[in-house]
């Protein structure tokens, strides 16, 4: 048995060496289980070759890490990233944007899983939230979809396009609780992913974007047939609800949000990814975070 060995807050700790612990955090850097496996077998029979029961974990963050660097460089680094990440005491905080089709949601799911953060919240459960709370009479615009929300304003403005006015003034509704969540995760130290077609560059309080530990992320899907296709392909699952008439109905509405979006991205210098890979978007966002959060020195098994 071979047992590392830390300290957390002053306090000692022990426990087993586990491979598949270890593996899975190799997979960061996305080489694949079964490879990710084998790298972890080959350093434990190092570790009992060279009769090794007790090591702490930055003596073992050394090993790992030299091991990698003989196998392939960019793993070392990235892996050696994401480790500063898991045992930063800041929190890291995730915000993916995008138009209503474009794969926010199942871009969220896969980044979570990537990094293993535990906290997932979509701005579409904070919007009901607040439905609950905001009457239809005193909010009527949080009573109706981004894409839509247009159809509420009392009085519209002659001055923009009422579609964007309406997805402005839905935006800002829901922003209230986008935000406390943002205080929240940071004021506990809590790491989290928030996704949806309500993260707007520009429209986040500029205190807590200023945050180093905050990184947010637009989506796109810039051809139009390849955005319809997403709504296709969503309304055929049997746990769908959402109408795919309705998606069509307002589907230039839905292009012109996402216009809006990507103005704002630019303006804001927010990353803009053109979601057509799921595979490509998950990588480029993995190395935009680790490139951005990453460099901490140190590496550590953890439990």
């Amino acid at each position: 048995m071979i047992w590392v060995t830390g300290d957390v807050d002053g306090k000692k700790y022990k426990e087993p060496f586990s491979k598949g612990i270890m593996s899975r955090s190799l997979n960061v850097a996305d080489i694949g289980i079964e490879r990710a496996h084998d790298i972890a077998s080959d350093i434990e029979a190092s570790l009992i070759k060279n009769n090794v029961t007790e090591i702490s974990s930055r003596e073992l963050a050394d090993v790992v890490l030299s091991h990698l660097e003989t196998i392939d460089l960019d793993i070392a680094i990235k892996y050696k990233n994401w480790r500063s990440l898991r045992i930063s005491r800041e929190p890291l905080i995730i915000l993916i944007g995008g138009a209503s089709g474009v794969g926010t949601s199942s871009m969220a799911f896969e980044l979570a899983n990537r990094l293993r953060l535990k906290n997932l919240i979509s701005t579409d459960m904070i919007r009901e939230v607040m439905r609950k709370i905001v009457s239809k009479e005193l909010s009527p615009v949080i009573h109706k979809s981004s894409f839509d929300a247009y159809e509420s304003i009392r009085t519209p403005s002659i001055r923009i396009d009422s579609v964007i006015e309406g997805f402005v003034s839905h935006v800002d509704v829901v922003n209230v609780g986008i935000e406390a969540i943002i205080e929240r995760s940071a004021k506990e130290g809590i790491s989290t992913i928030i996704e949806g077609v309500h993260i707007v560059p520009g429209f986040i309080r500029r205190d807590l974007m200023e945050n180093n530990n905050i990184i947010m992320f637009t989506l796109t899907v810039d051809d139009e047939e390849a955005h319809k296709q997403r709504f296709y392909s969503r309304c055929r699952q049997p746990w769908v609800k959402r109408s795919l008439e309705r998606y069509m109905e307002n589907f230039e509405s839905i292009r012109k949000t996402q216009s809006f979006l990507v103005e704002q991205a630019k303006i804001h210098d927010t990353r803009i990814i053109n979601n057509v890979d799921i595979n490509e978007t998950i990588e480029i966002m993995v190395d935009d975070i680790l490139k951005e959060f990453g460099g901490v020195d140190n590496v550590e098994q953890e439990s």
